[in-house]
């Protein structure tokens, strides 16, 4: 018999992307055998990250200014803007821009939260594409570059973006 605590202290770790029944054990355990200050810590990060964290309202990645500090930096390209499924994905760019001023990606994002899949009743009113088109029609921008997944989903995504996009004259990368 395990102890009512612990077991539901499993099923929600359970509930997270790609954690199985003994992973979730083993996270569970070692949460019990923490002292109690970190456990309260690592609850409390929880806590906050919930509170604290949205959508930026231009570009839809994760924030806890709005808009982002991308965004409203003087020092990007904002004609420049590379469209990518997830917030993940803006924080993987960003790291390649590494500590020299001319590497990596200068413009700005768009995140789609997530892709076209038909199979999965997910259309085009279900993402972030109506709100990236009005971005384009509003600003100054010359060139979007879709860095979606090179997945079926990713691609069918990329594809319907850029056909969308080819009558505003904006030219459209891959």
């Amino acid at each position: 018999m395990m102890p009512l605590p612990l077991a539901q202290l499993m099923d929600q770790f359970r509930r997270l992307p790609g954690i199985g029944p003994k992973t979730a054990a083993r996270l569970a355990y070692h949460v019990l055998g923490m002292e109690r200050e970190k456990a309260l810590m690592l609850a409390q990060s929880i806590i906050t990250a919930k509170d604290k964290i949205s959508y930026c309202s231009v570009c839809f990645s994760l924030t806890d200014e709005v808009p982002c500090s991308i965004c409203r930096s003087q020092a990007r390209d904002h004609g420049l803007i590379c469209v990518v499924e997830e917030p993940r994905d803006v924080a993987a760019m960003e790291r390649t821009r590494g500590h020299e001023r001319n590497r990596g990606f200068q413009g700005t994002y768009h995140v789609l939260q997530g892709t076209l899949s038909p199979l999965d009743g997910i259309g085009p009113e279900d993402i972030r594409i109506k709100e990236l088109v009005e971005r384009i029609q509003s600003g100054n921008v010359r060139e979007v570059n879709m860095a979606t997944n090179p997945n079926q989903e990713g691609e069918v995504t990329a594809t319907y973006v850029a056909r969308l996009l080819k009558p505003l004259g904006i030219q459209v990368t891959r």
